[in-house]
């Protein structure tokens, strides 16, 4: 059989701890597939050049057989040259509106000549994932100075999140994590996820199971323990230094990345979570990042529909449709001052 072309994979900010992890994961074809060859593209700041020679030396020194190539590159233009699929990995972070403006701002240059070089440079249908916190913001830059990359083809990541809740749900029932499906993370990540377990199932020998069923206890399920713990731990990991969190949130990328392209499971039905552009579904504002059940065919993502929500659920969706409103506000006024600064300098 012959080989595939390989495919050109851009990740940012390539001298950080996430991509230390993602890149060897896609050389071993854990997001693309055992038979798809990749060149990685990767880019950082002339600020880390030691960190990324270092990268780019320990995946020389592997037997990575699906790495035909590393681009490794300070220029933006060059990393983004040619790529299918861009791994973009940032930050904006600050506890008063006056600190994030002032990162926004700092920030802004440099994502902006990302998404520039993207809209110029990247193949034609390129894929982007987000990973961000928030993700929205750079989102949104990609959204205004990059029309030409679809909206359905820019995403952001909440499958560690998603993750973590069919984690959480196996340990409790002490069965393994693959046997647990279609858990939902609703909104943004943040403290205000909504993580619904309401459709999610456990395939056992003796047939499927709603999860609900099988840990019948609305207390625990609804007014503490899970949900409480589950937010509590997003808000602590939200907070925790990079490098502390990498692991998981390479392998969601991978996870996310390789069920977009390769598809999710027909049989058994599963969906998994991403943060997509709304289409108002389920009364989320259109336009608005926020993350829904989806399943994948062919390289395109479909939000799972008519799906019955209680009054619990919704109050739950609403508070981080809230929270998100709130913060594209404040991501439209950032983004004018920033702007603003670049035009008045």
């Amino acid at each position: 059989m012959a080989r595939q072309e390989a495919v050109r994979v851009l990740v940012t900010d390539a001298g950080g701890p996430i991509a230390q992890d993602l890149v060897c994961l896609i050389a071993r074809g854990v997001m693309l597939g055992y038979d798809q060859p990749v060149i990685l593209h990767l880019f950082h700041s002339a600020t880390n050049v030691k960190a990324l020679e270092d990268l780019e030396r320990a995946l020389m020194d592997s037997v990575l057989p699906l790495l035909e190539g590393v681009v490794v590159t300070t220029n933006v233009e060059q990393a983004c040259k040619g790529i299918g699929f861009a791994i973009l990995i940032g930050e904006f972070l600050g506890k008063t509106k006056t600190f994030r403006l002032e990162a926004m701002a700092n920030s802004f240059g440099i994502y902006k000549r990302q998404v520039d070089a993207l809209e110029k440079h990247a193949a034609a249908n390129c894929k982007v994932l987000v990973i961000a916190n928030p993700a929205d913001r750079l989102a949104l830059v990609l959204k205004e100075f990059a029309p030409s990359i679809p909206l359905n083809n820019i995403t952001c990541l909440t499958r560690p999140d998603h993750n973590r809740a069919l984690s959480r749900i196996s340990q409790r029932l002490n069965v393994p994590d693959y046997v647990v499906k279609n858990v939902i993370i609703w909104g943004n990540h943040s403290s205000t996820q909504y993580p619904d377990v309401n459709h999610a199932m456990v395939n056992t020998s003796s047939g499927e199971y709603l999860v609900r069923e099988l840990i019948n206890d609305d207390a625990w399920w609804n007014d503490g323990g899970f949900i409480t713990d589950f937010q509590e731990r997003t808000a602590e990991i939200s907070q925790s230094p990079w490098d502390l969190r990498a692991r998981s949130i390479a392998q969601g990328a991978c996870d996310h990345i390789h069920d977009w392209v390769l598809g999710t499971p027909e049989v058994p039905g599963r969906w998994v979570s991403m943060g997509v552009y709304s289409d108002g579904s389920y009364n989320v504002p259109v336009g608005l990042i926020y993350s829904f059940p989806v399943t994948c065919r062919n390289g395109e993502w479909t939000i799972v529909q008519g799906l019955p929500l209680d009054e619990f659920s919704r109050k739950k969706m609403d508070s981080t449709v809230k929270e998100l409103m709130e913060q594209r506000m404040l991501n439209v006024d950032s983004l004018l001052h920033c702007i603003w600064r670049r035009h008045s300098a």
